[in-house]
């Protein structure tokens, strides 16, 4: 259950992230793989907040 929770809130996190810079002007690729470093970065963070 701890690993879903932290899971499904790096993929939001990601989403976000993604969407803001597609909406800020930058292409696709770029929007995407800001999505994804976000997401990644966000797992750590979430990790150690969390539990």
């Amino acid at each position: 259950m701890h690993t879903a929770i932290i899971l499904l809130a790096a993929i939001i996190i990601g989403l976000i992230a993604g969407f803001l810079t597609f909406l800020s002007g930058t292409l696709i690729p770029a929007a995407v793989l800001a999505g994804l470093t976000a997401a990644g970065l966000s797992i750590p963070v979430l990790r150690g907040l969390i539990g």
